[in-house]
């Protein structure tokens, strides 16, 4: 059986993704999951992309807004669009969307089934069966928008699809993983990730086997106008409560508020990103570091995104960490840097690059500034994630800080009291 992950609260955001950024966010996207592939197989992509945590660590370290609904579209979608171009070379085709994108699944996977040589039908049902299960069988309160199916050329593939709840202003995001699914009724789902807003009717859970038996032997004796009245008259009677402890999973609670606070980051393990930038970086991008606009800052955003690509899976329990690689579009925790995302993209093409000729030196780089991060993790100041965001704000318009608002003024430039929010 696919194995259930946990879950998450997403607040609802709206908005666009601007084109400065989401440019970006399809290059970076495409190289990290190109060194994942690299360093650990096409199904290992896949499975980091059914953990809601590395979800949206993923979607942070790419300059969304770390704790919302819309890193989901904007990951989906920078993965459709990056990985296009690599589908061939990968193996690894992403389907599905937002909205009228979703619609057209079955037709983009019986596409890619002609190409690679599998039962496009096959896939085709499966994407209809899962869309299925989380609209119908699961009647948790959440409409779905967004359907994004990821095969590979072998045929095993992950769904990451999303609802919305409007009244409570909350988003719920599942994660399918085909690997060890014998069933679509018997706990399918890898995740799912949002938060419990009362009683939820699973009927995709192997206990509800007994219920959903009892359901068609109803339909059948009573037929469906006498059940619609039994039905009435149930609804007028107080409900039962819910049994404790069943049917919910674990969730990662991501919080309203939208500036990175120090309660919502692990701190020993940003001081670890810290400390291994600041004594592996010199050693290990010796030649880097000489090239202009490469220095200290850019090799701590390498040290996150490495931990993206390396990581085990019990560290991604702080997304907010992985926003401070490269700031926020909304100017949460900072402006995105702009000059450091187009250096950490081009360090990542080069070690890709060189890895494809035969010389895997960077990319080992990138390995071992990620286990020295693990190895120099020690308890940190309190204040640690505020002192990172003051400086990086501090030094946003040097970094080519930009945000939804446009580019950062010069510090000098800006009155006391207007720069830490718009």
């Amino acid at each position: 059986m696919a194995q259930r992950a946990g879950s998450a609260d997403l607040p609802l955001h709206g908005g666009r993704v601007p084109a400065w950024l989401g440019e970006r966010m399809t290059r970076l996207g495409a190289i990290i999951t190109e060194a994942i592939v690299i360093e650990y197989g096409r199904e290992e992509m896949l499975r980091r992309l059914a953990h809601p945590f590395w979800f949206q660590s993923f979607g942070a370290v790419m300059g969304m807004d770390w704790h919302s609904s819309g890193i989901t579209t904007s990951v989906i979608g920078a993965l459709k669009r990056g990985l296009a171009p690599r589908a061939k070379d990968l193996g690894i085709h992403v389907c599905g969307g937002r909205g009228s994108h979703s619609r057209k699944t079955p037709a983009e996977l019986l596409a890619v089934a002609e190409r690679v040589g599998l039962d496009g039908g096959a896939l085709g049902r499966a994407s209809r069966l899962v869309a299925k299960v989380d609209s119908a069988a699961v009647q948790d309160g959440f409409g779905l928008y967004l359907h994004g199916f990821i095969v590979t050329d072998d045929g095993q593939w992950v769904v990451v699809q999303q609802g919305m709840n409007e009244e409570t202003r909350q988003a719920r995001r599942y994660h399918w993983l085909s690997e060890g699914l014998t069933s679509f009724l018997d706990d399918p789902h890898a995740a799912i990730e949002g938060q419990s807003t009362g009683e939820i009717v699973n009927l995709a859970d192997r206990r509800a086997d007994t219920s959903r038996q009892r359901q068609l032997d109803l339909l059948a004796d009573l037929g469906p106008d006498r059940i619609a009245r039994e039905a009435a008259k149930l609804e007028a009677k107080p409900a039962p409560p819910a049994p404790q402890g069943e049917l919910f999973l674990p969730h990662l609670t991501m919080p309203a508020h939208h500036d990175v606070r120090a309660e919502d980051v692990v701190a020993r393990r940003l001081q670890g990103n810290l400390r291994a930038a600041a004594e592996c970086g010199p050693r290990d991008f010796a030649n880097l570091l000489l090239v202009p606009g490469v220095g200290a800052r850019t090799v701590r955003a390498l040290a996150q995104v490495a931990e993206v690509v390396h990581g085990a899976p019990y560290r991604f329990g702080d997304p907010a960490r992985f926003s401070l690689a490269h700031g926020g579009k909304d100017r949460h925790p900072f402006p995105v840097p702009l000059r450091v995302y187009d250096q950490t993209i081009r360090v990542l093409k080069s070690a890709i690059t060189r890895a494809h000729l035969g010389h895997s030196d960077e990319l080992a780089a990138l390995r071992r500034l990620d286990a020295e991060a693990r190895r120099l993790e020690v308890a940190a100041d309190d204040r640690l994630v505020e002192t990172v965001i003051a400086a990086d704000i501090a030094r946003s318009h040097d970094y080519g800080g930009m945000s939804v608002f446009g580019p950062e003024p010069p510090l000098s430039s800006v009155r006391p009291g207007r720069r830490p929010l718009r």
